[in-house]
């Protein structure tokens, strides 16, 4: 397994994410609370090509990274009432936890492996740092989605980035852009 440069293998977990009503407060509850940033914002994404549950879509989200340790948290909040991954969680279970994101090297041979063990793509789209992501659903006992992100150097360049702002960090500067 190769090494990302925040420390995490590529086919391992990097990223835990979670769905919220209002981004820049659960940034300040993250900050306050837990200790962790800076955090790097994205106010609007609706991206290229987005495909929900084999539609297009054009649902806009704000996105912010930090990390804690060597795990990046993500926190999504969607910016209208469109149909999309985040919508659906919030409509089933509320806020909070939405999905786990891999690191994989083969993104496509990855969702392959993952339908044959009773998973379907429930999302995907192209990323501004390499490929396309896939969120997988179907996993019996899954407690979320299954992020699928392809380990490109520009998401280990972008997400080394983030991590190596954590180290070290005193509170100083906690809300910057994206990218």
């Amino acid at each position: 397994m190769a090494t990302l440069g925040f420390g995490q293998n590529v086919g391992q977990v990097v990223q835990t994410a979670y769905v919220v009503k209002d981004i820049r407060a659960s940034i300040n509850w993250w900050i306050q609370d837990a200790k962790v940033g800076p955090w790097f914002l994205l106010d609007g994404f609706t991206g290229a090509d987005q495909r929900y549950r084999d539609e297009p879509t054009t649902a806009d989200v704000a996105i912010a990274m930090a990390f804690a340790g060597h795990m990046m948290i993500e926190l999504i909040q969607p910016k209208d009432k469109k149909r999309s991954v985040y919508k659906e969680t919030i409509d089933q279970r509320g806020y909070g936890f939405h999905h786990l994101g891999i690191a994989v090297a083969d993104p496509e041979a990855e969702r392959a492996a993952y339908a044959k063990r009773g998973y379907h793509v429930a999302f995907s789209a192209p990323v501004p740092s390499g490929g396309t992501v896939y969120y997988m659903s179907g996993g019996a006992v899954a407690p979320g989605f299954v992020e699928l992100i392809p380990a490109t150097p520009g998401m280990d360049e972008m997400f080394t980035k983030y991590w190596k702002a954590s180290l070290d960090w005193k509170g100083e500067d906690p809300i910057r852009p994206f990218g």
